[in-house]
C-alpha cells in the first residue's frame, strides 16, 4: 500500500535511538519518555498553502532521518509495521551523518 501525504503532512518510520550516558551505559528507550524521537522522512506532502494560494513546499525531502516531537505525530499501522504522520511544524531538526 501507498501513502502520500497531504499538504504539510511528513510520513515517517520511527527508529529506535539508542541513549548512552557518559560513562558508557546504554539506557533503554522506555527510560527517558520526553525526550524528541527519531526517524526516517517516508513520503511528504506537496506543501502549505500561503494566504495568497501559493504552495510552500515541505522542507525536508525523502530519506533525511530528523528528530520530531513525542506527542506531534499520529501514529498509523500499515501492513502490521507502524509509522508516524506529522505535521511539518513537528519536527525539529535534519540529522546529518
Amino acid at each position: 500500500m501507498k501513502i502520500t501525504p497531504l499538504s504539510d503532512y511528513v510520513l515517517i518510520e520511527p527508529q529506535n535511538q539508542d541513549i548512552k550516558t557518559e560513562s558508557g551505559i546504554f539506557l533503554p528507550d522506555t527510560a527517558d519518555k520526553e525526550k524528541p524521537e527519531m526517524g526516517k522522512v517516508i513520503a511528504i506532502g506537496s506543501g502549505k498553502r500561503s494566504p495568497e494560494g501559493k504552495i510552500i513546499p515541505v522542507s525536508v525531502k525523502t530519506g533525511d532521518v530528523v528528530f520530531f516531537t513525542k506527542y506531534g505525530p499520529t501514529e498509523i499501522e500499515v501492513d502490521k509495521k507502524k509509522y508516524l504522520i506529522a505535521r511539518e511544524d513537528d519536527i525539529l531538526a535534519i540529522i546529518e551523518r
